[in-house]
C-alpha cells in the first residue's frame, strides 16, 4: 500500500501589513526632513525697516532679541554668556550654516554687540541682521 504524502497547510489569510509599514516609513522620512529645514528662535520679534535689506536664503541658525533685551535661541531662553556655547555645538554639527540675529527695532544695541561678539567667538565669522525690507 502506498503511503499518502499530505500537502503542506495552507497559509492562514490575514492583512498584509508591508504596504502600511512602508507608508508610514515614508511619512516618517518626509516629516524629518521637513522639520531640518524649519528653524525658529522661539519668539515673535519686530524688525526694523531697511532700505538696503536683501532676502537670504542660508541662516539656519536664528537667535532673536526681544525688546527687554531677552536673548533666544532653539524656543528657549537663553543668558548672552550662553550663546557662545550653544553657536560652537550648533556650527561642530552643521559647518556650513550661518547665523542671522534678529533684533527687534527698541532691543538694546548693547546686547546686539555683545550677542555678536559670542557669536563670532564661538567661530561663525559671517553674521546677518535680520531687517524688513521697504
Amino acid at each position: 500500500m502506498r503511503t499518502r504524502k499530505h500537502a503542506p497547510l495552507e497559509e492562514s489569510t490575514g492583512i498584509d501589513l508591508a504596504p502600511m509599514l512602508d507608508f508610514v516609513l515614508n511619512l516618517l522620512i518626509f516629516f524629518i526632513i521637513i522639520t531640518s529645514f524649519v528653524k525658529e528662535a522661539g519668539v515673535t520679534v519686530d524688525k526694523p525697516q531697511a532700505r538696503t535689506a536683501e532676502h537670504k536664503e542660508t541662516g539656519n541658525i536664528l537667535i532673536a532679541i526681544r525688546p527687554n533685551g531677552d536673548v533666544w535661541m532653539d524656543k528657549r531662553k537663553m543668558d548672552i554668556r550662553d550663546v557662545r556655547t550653544s553657536v560652537e555645538r550648533l556650527h561642530v554639527e552643521r559647518p556650513e550654516d550661518t547665523v542671522v540675529i534678529i533684533a527687534d527695532k527698541l532691543a538694546p544695541t548693547g546686547i546686539l554687540t555683545q550677542v555678536m561678539d559670542q557669536v563670532r567667538s564661538g567661530g561663525v565669522e559671517t553674521v546677518s541682521i535680520a531687517a524688513e525690507g521697504d
